[in-house]
């Protein structure tokens, strides 16, 4: 048996120098982007939109798109605009709503935690009304047992009693 012994390709001379321009590149090309990131890509609008309100703005909106879609016909049948309700309600106008939301979104990190409050906002009160079945479902089950247990001991007493 014959074993080969196979040699490490030897590197041109010079390589070694590519590997640290290929670092720089990528560093420098790192170092644009990080600054880039800093920069405002949307300035900001003189009406903006506080946060805060902002968030109650797009639960609403968010509350009403899911109307929409389950009972679309009463928002037509009492001819209720989504927008345009929304614009009366928080006193604000479409290019206003339109340059903060774009500023907003322009901020990911921002945006990101509007729409996190709009969760939990949507997620408390979701939990409330399951709450509220919850105690409305219990209340009709202990009904229904405090029938149940007044009829069996009505049925009782009926068999105690001698007949007449």
């Amino acid at each position: 048996m014959t074993t080969e012994v196979s040699e490490k390709p030897k590197m041109p001379k010079g390589s070694h120098s590519i590997g640290k321009d290929l670092r720089k590149i990528v560093l420098l090309f790192f170092g644009v982007l990080l600054f880039s990131c800093g920069e405002k890509v949307v300035e900001e609008p003189e009406n903006l939109i506080p946060k805060e309100k902002m968030t109650l703005i797009l639960h609403d909106l968010a509350v009403l798109n899911a109307t929409k879609s389950s009972f679309k016909h009463v928002l037509d049948n009492n001819d209720i605009k989504i927008m345009e309700f929304l614009y009366r309600k928080h006193q604000i106008d479409s290019v206003q709503f339109s340059q903060s939301d774009l500023y907003y979104a322009s901020i990911p990190l921002e945006y990101q935690e509007i729409y996190e409050k709009v969760e939990a906002i949507l997620e408390k009160k979701k939990n409330a009304i399951k709450e509220k079945e919850q105690k409305k479902t219990d209340s009709i089950r202990k009904s229904r047992e405090k029938k149940n247990d007044s009829l069996k001991k009505s049925n009782k007493d009926k068999k105690k009693s001698p007949n007449t």
